[in-house]
């Protein structure tokens, strides 16, 4: 019987800040299979977890993650955003979907390496727009990719050949039964994000995808059933 992935984006937000240790951590008790995290470089180079540019919104620091050193971000946030190491070793050997958000190409090679240094390629998988997954496959030719994809029009054929994705991620609000049906007999899996009431859940299970990004995972769980 197919079971749909449960993915916690960002951990376990609702309960804990997310993009933090204690966030994974938590998403990971409610029955998540796997966690997506954001990943940004700071001034050093350093992977770590912020969605945002910025630590404004969840540090109240206004100051640019790019302008600032691993050892800075660490004391504005008394060690409150991790670095992927930290993130990679917490999770143990669960699933993470590494979302890229405005990475350049320094930026997807520096976190494809740390994630190849970890030894966590098996387990971690890439999701972004086109031209950022079309960095990672350049990276690492063997990475499992999550193409993000925002119309419903299917992507072009040439783009699919060069990126070579597991998964097409959709908006949940995008998802219907004739996209679903088309996406796999295409060969690929569909995932959708990021959809946080009962109903919206119920409809994606209903309609066949293969895996659900969202910031309730918990429900999701009891809705699905075990895995």
């Amino acid at each position: 019987m197919r079971i749909v992935t449960a993915v916690a984006h960002r951990g376990d937000p609702y309960r804990v800040r997310e993009n933090t240790l204690p966030s994974l951590a938590s998403a990971l008790d409610r029955g998540a299979d796997a966690v997506e995290i954001d990943v940004r470089l700071t001034r050093d180079g350093v992977p770590v977890l912020l969605h945002d540019a910025t630590l404004e919104r969840l540090w109240e620091h206004e100051r640019s993650l790019s302008a600032l050193s691993a050892d800075e971000v660490r004391a504005l946030t008394a060690g409150g955003v991790p670095t992927l190491a930290e993130a990679l070793a917490t999770t143990g050997e669960s699933r993470i979907m590494v979302d890229l958000p405005g990475a350049d190409r320094t930026t997807v090679h520096t976190v494809v390496g740390a994630v190849r240094e970890c030894g966590a390629q098996e387990r971690v998988y890439y999701c972004a727009g086109a031209q950022t997954m079309l960095k990672v496959r350049a990276a690492d030719p063997s990475a499992e990719i999550a193409l993000t994809w925002t119309t419903l029009a299917p992507p072009r054929p040439a783009l699919l050949d060069a990126v070579r994705p597991r998964w097409l991620n959709y908006r949940f609000s995008l998802v219907n039964r004739d996209l679903a049906a088309r996406v796999h007999r295409d060969g690929y899996l569909v995932s959708a994000w990021t959809p946080d009431t009962r109903t919206s859940m119920r409809r994606l299970l209903d309609i066949g995808v293969d895996s659900i990004t969202t910031n309730r995972v918990d429900v999701l769980t009891a809705l699905r059933g075990p895995a």
